[in-house]
């Protein structure tokens, strides 16, 4: 089943004329997503073409999710403009908006939660890979990429794999890649302090997955969020999950990379979130070179 988007998800990219947002539909495409419309205010009516696909561009959402029967959004607006591109995503009444934008203030990203309260849209991001289920053929091909992810470096399988990180879910896909273990559905929630879905709603997501064997979760210090999943887990979760958090020999006060990467007040360290997580019977992962083997171990394949 997967979680969240599926092959046949049909998907809109808003941005789709600038050139990141160009970049990856075109990767998304040549993977096999069912990108079936772009968004470019001003550009409604353009035709955006690769490798004889014909994307029809729209001067908005609502007008592209009504024409094409999409009910996703992937969000590649410039930082200034990004928050608004969310809400109509959310006035559109799409099913999920991934924002990809790193750098959106968080003046603005408070202003969006704000303005999806009560609304039916999910968001993922910002400041996000996106998110991948793999397809079924080579390469697995045939899938549903979201975002910016390497999508030929997944495999179909059972692992699900939920991260802060962009390049730490990269690692960890191709680890379990590399040892024949496949994912269900790989999702990057992004680093900012302000964002749409947490570890705790993935992990819901994953618990209630038949596909989902088996979980990796990467955090990282900043924030009690990874505190909150393995409280929920401890209770609810019996499915095996590895955790690495990044970020142990950070200083207090200092921010290290991304923007809700930071040790304030005392709260939000990695000692914390490992000690919480491994009160849940979570796994700890040492280092990064070794999510993959940790939740083998763990799961008992090896």
């Amino acid at each position: 089943m997967a979680i969240l988007v599926t092959p046949q998800t049909r998907i809109l990219v808003q941005g789709i004329t600038g050139d990141f947002g160009s970049r990856h539909a075109k990767l998304s495409l040549d993977y096999g997503t069912q990108l079936v419309a772009g968004v470019t205010p001003g550009k409604g009516g353009q035709v955006f073409e690769h490798n004889g696909h014909k994307v029809p561009v729209f001067d908005t959402v609502t007008e592209a999710a009504r024409e094409t029967a999409a009910t996703v959004s992937v969000i590649f607006v410039p930082p200034p403009f990004a928050a608004d591109a969310i809400l109509e995503s959310v006035d559109a009444g799409l099913d999920l908006a991934v924002a990809i934008t790193e750098g959106i203030p968080v003046n603005d990203m408070i202003k969006v939660k704000v303005g999806m309260a009560g609304k039916k849209t999910r968001l993922i991001g910002p400041n996000c890979p996106g998110l991948v289920t793999p397809g079924t053929g080579e390469d697995s091909h045939g899938g549903c990429r979201i975002g910016i992810a390497p999508g030929y470096i997944h495999k179909r399988g059972n692992v699900g794999v939920v991260s802060r990180s962009g390049t730490l879910t990269y690692e960890a896909v191709w680890q379990l890649t590399s040892r024949g273990i496949g994912q269900s559905t790989c999702v990057g929630i992004g680093g900012d302090p302000v964002n749409g879905t947490s570890h705790l709603d993935v992990l819901k997501m994953f618990n209630d997955d038949p596909e989902t064997e088996a979980i990796i979760m990467i955090g990282e210090i900043g924030g009690d969020k990874e505190e909150e999943a393995a409280a929920w887990a401890k209770a609810n979760c019996k499915k095996p999950i590895a955790a690495f958090i990044a970020g142990v020999s950070a200083p207090p006060g200092r921010r290290m990379g991304h923007a809700g990467a930071i040790v304030s007040g005392g709260k939000g360290t990695a000692a914390a979130k490992i000690a919480a997580l491994r009160d849940a019977g979570i796994a700890i992962v040492p280092t990064p070179g070794v999510m993959a083997d940790t939740l083998l171990q763990h799961w008992g394949k090896i």
